[in-house]
């Protein structure tokens, strides 16, 4: 099969394999859209079981960095980018500069940041040899903190929609994954008297989260089916398929992951289930936000409105859903390519 015929192929405008034999680099980037701006996206680290699974996730994530910049209002496109291995064996300074040189090649049609095993030290190493990138120490820094924000200001914009208030004292909330957005996230929602359940496989993460916002722990598998108001997936994509939804009880599906929905056919599963979706592109776009703010020399109060305007977006989607009697994801996608359309044509007339 060709790249053009791949199911999440969406009129990309460039795909890059590299490749450096030295350092075993093993990467993918792929530029969706480049209407608005150049694209930006963070580079994961992951151990790929396939090349295929690989090229399947970047062409996702790129595409949907396309659309959470559109509904963001930002002057930027969408791309992403995946290093194939593992993160505890691979990494070195010499993959991550060549690893920069690629994106160096792009002359800009690709801006890099942080995205999962990958640190700002990281991209330290990225920008010895590209002034591409976005989400340095010193600069815009550690997304994280606002990407967090974003989804705890989305899960109240679902709250007042589906349970009648915006209020989380006493909701009962099950968070899967607590890394850097994960924790935070958990936070806000412990600070406003939320009832969390949380799992990761990271076992000392979850302790403190039942030390520091008295958590309840449970198994990885386990986490799907608890009787709580929110299942909030801020780790991995596609824990929205059929079997986990045949485990379902949440009435609200928030977190911060990316790509959360197994197929874009479990859209419109979820609301038949009468589950409010918050499309994750929305809801998780404080970090393309932050990062932003590096890349277009946004002000810090600039920034902060814009991940505060991811509560009026998620409003607005979740009014039109319920009037049209359509899937919030698709509300959404329909949204974003108004805002490039838009983009487009004013070109075109210039």
């Amino acid at each position: 099969m060709s790249l053009f015929e791949h199911k999440e192929f969406d009129q990309h405008e460039q795909v890059v394999f590299c490749h450096d034999k030295e350092t075993g680099l093993k990467a993918i980037i792929a530029i969706h859209d480049t209407t608005l701006g150049p694209s930006l996206g963070g580079t994961r680290l992951w151990n790929y079981a396939t090349s295929a699974d690989a090229l399947t996730d970047v062409l996702r994530l790129s595409r949907g960095m396309t659309y959470k910049s559109a509904l963001a209002g930002l002057p930027l496109g969408g791309g992403k980018a995946v290093i194939i291995g593992d993160a505890k064996t691979i990494k070195s300074p010499e993959l991550f500069r060549a690893y920069g040189r690629f994106v160096e090649s792009l002359s800009g049609r690709y801006i890099t940041a942080e995205d999962v095993n990958i640190r700002t030290s990281d991209i330290a190493l990225v920008a010895e040899e590209t002034s591409f990138v976005a989400g340095t120490e010193g600069k815009a820094g550690d997304p994280s903190p606002h990407t967090a924000l974003g989804t705890y200001l989305g899960l109240k914009a679902a709250a007042k929609h589906k349970l009648g208030s915006e209020d989380l004292n006493g909701v009962k909330i099950a968070i899967q994954g607590l890394g850097a957005v994960g924790y935070d996230f958990a936070a806000y929602c412990a600070k406003e008297g939320a009832q969390l359940w949380v799992t990761d496989i990271n076992e000392a993460a979850c302790q403190r989260a039942a030390q520091e916002l008295n958590a309840t722990v449970v198994g990885l598998d386990d986490i799907y089916g608890l009787d709580v108001d929110v299942y909030a997936p801020c780790a991995l994509g596609a824990t929205v398929n059929d079997d986990t939804l045949a485990q379902m009880k949440a009435q609200i599906i928030a977190g911060s992951a990316n790509n959360q929905l197994a197929t874009p056919a479990h859209d419109k599963k979820v609301m038949e289930m009468g589950i409010l979706y918050a499309p994750d592109y929305v809801i998780n776009a404080g970090g393309v936000i932050h990062v932003c703010s590096e890349a277009a020399h946004m002000s810090r109060e600039e920034t902060d409105k814009r991940v505060r305007d991811i509560y009026g977006t998620l409003d607005t989607i979740f009014t039109r859903s319920a009037a049209e009697q359509r899937p919030t994801g698709e509300i959404a996608d329909e949204l974003a390519r108004e805002v490039i359309a838009k983009a487009k044509a004013a070109k075109q007339q210039a």
